[in-house]
């Protein structure tokens, strides 16, 4: 629709989202009114061209194909011009007939700060031939009212509030129709079996909804009721709101109805949604119980490094207190993951805070008189939780291996960690100026070295390699598909 708009079409910024807001929320027209709707966007040659459509779930549809980017046909024409020219709804005299079935057409201009900018054509399939029910009649009344505030540029309404307050439920989950008092003049079997599951016994015609829902408040206990509801009951708001009694969650949205800015009715569309909510409730206590198991896993290993700190202090053999101390500072690591697992919803770390952590532990292991330069480039992201603790043992180890063994004897060092991320794509590069590899050859054969090629080949799926820089010191560059988390970020 965007693309459309910028070719051949001369409109204002302000009349092109006056557009996107009435196609955001015209499926509620369609359905209603039992018809396809087209928008017709005049063009500078004198035609126009369709730049969205919409059709019924209620009934049967006039477009199978999608005309979207078309002009229109010649019999329709002069009915959207004489539209557009007078700012009046157009309504054809005979059906028009597509095929088999007969087409009512009527051409509504779209206007905006009182000219009309665009044609909406409603277009009604009259190949059933039934007489229409009660239900019917009133879906189409309703759908009259909002087609000549449209007409008068009082739809979308204005000052209609987004997200939560907008959208769902539909049409056919169950509608009400307001007078001007807020009294039901009309409730769908959908709707009274809605108000039923809350506790209502009797009609609703004749009662004013506000009461109602009132009485139904006042007797739950410790029950926090949304401050526009009695905006949205009394349908003078068009927001959305929802009412929660005796276990049962019900879904209202108001449609205010006007005619020159006075208030004449609303449309209220209500559906029942205990089971979502309940659902939902559901996803937040296992998020809470993921959250607090990270967080139990996190202080169990930060208990294991402690105990592993204190043996490695009482032990008097160097190679045994090395060990120890290596195998801390791993602990350490994973639960620095579980960590910052635990302060989010997703399942995916953002790593380049961790890679900050593992940069400063180079501080930690140098020897003493040598100070040690850390440098970051690039960004890591969002690293899905499956590939974020081997990814963060895998760095550790590298930085942590280049400060202990790259620069024995030296009084200064820089470390680098450089990512390249795109996509599930990620090359991580950490490079020392040290003494370099053993023999200028290949690299080392410890544990920790093995500890990274296992994780890199096995767990990630990954490669890595060892190269002697020209200058001096050692460059490992590892390349990684990242897992599919909750969501891919893009290129960093």
């Amino acid at each position: 629709m965007s693309d459309l708009l910028t070719e051949d079409v001369d409109l204002t910024p302000a009349d092109a989202e006056w557009l996107h807001l009435l196609v955001g929320d015209w499926q509620v027209v369609s359905d209603l009114a039992f018809a396809d709707l087209v928008l017709w966007v005049p063009t500078q040659d004198g035609s126009f061209v369709a730049i969205a459509q919409c059709r019924p779930s209620t009934g049967a549809t006039v477009h199978y194909d999608d005309i979207v980017g078309s002009r229109p046909p010649e019999g329709q024409l002069p009915q959207l011009a004489r539209a557009l020219a007078e700012s009046e709804i157009n309504r054809a005299r005979e059906p028009r007939w597509l095929g088999a079935y007969a087409v009512r057409e009527e051409a509504i201009p779209v206007v905006h700060e009182g000219h009309a900018i665009a044609v909406l054509a409603r277009q009604t399939n009259l190949g059933s031939g039934r007489t229409p029910s009660r239900l019917e009649l009133n879906y189409v009344e309703a759908a009259d009212d909002i087609v000549a505030m449209i007409a008068r540029g009082e739809y979308p309404s204005r000052g209609a509030a987004t997200g939560q307050r907008r959208g769902a439920p539909r049409v056919g989950d169950g509608l009400l129709r307001l007078n001007s008092e807020g009294e039901v003049l009309y409730a769908s079997p959908n709707a009274l079996s809605c108000f039923h599951r809350l506790g209502i016994i009797g009609p609703l015609v004749g009662r004013a909804l506000v009461e109602i829902t009132t009485d139904l408040i006042e007797h739950q206990d410790n029950t926090t009721v949304d401050e526009s509801m009695p905006l949205v009951v009394t349908g003078r708001a068009p927001w959305r709101t929802e009412i929660e009694a005796r276990g049962v969650t019900l879904s209202l949205r108001a449609l205010p109805l006007t005619e020159h800015g006075q208030r004449i009715g609303a449309v209220l569309l209500c559906r029942d949604v205990t089971e979502l909510r309940r659902r939902e409730r559901d996803l937040i206590t296992k998020d809470a119980t993921i959250r607090e198991i990270h967080h139990r896993v996190k202080n169990n290993l930060q208990t294991v490094a402690a105990l592993l700190r204190l043996q490695a202090r009482r032990m008097n053999v160097p190679e045994a207190r090395e060990a120890l101390e290596e195998a801390m500072r791993r602990v350490a690591t994973i639960a620095m993951v579980h960590e910052s697992l635990s302060q989010t919803l997703d399942e995916e770390v953002e790593f380049d805070d961790m890679v900050s952590r593992a940069l400063r532990l180079a501080a930690d292991v140098a020897s003493a008189g040598t100070s040690v330069r850390t440098v970051r480039e690039g960004g890591f992201g969002l690293i899905p939780a499956q590939d974020a603790t081997p990814l963060a043992l895998v760095l550790t180890e590298l930085v942590t291996n280049a400060v202990e063994h790259g620069f024995v004897g030296r009084s200064v060092g820089t470390v680098e960690i450089i990512a390249e991320r795109a996509e599930r794509s990620l090359a991580v590069t950490v490079r020392d100026d040290g003494t370099g590899l053993p023999d200028g050859k290949g690299p080392m054969t410890g544990l920790g070295t093995q500890i990274v090629n296992t994780l890199v080949t096995n767990e990630m799926g990954g490669t890595i390699e060892w190269t002697p820089r020209p200058e001096g010191g050692t460059s490992v560059r590892l390349e990684v598909r990242l897992r599919v988390g909750k969501s891919v970020p893009g290129a960093l």
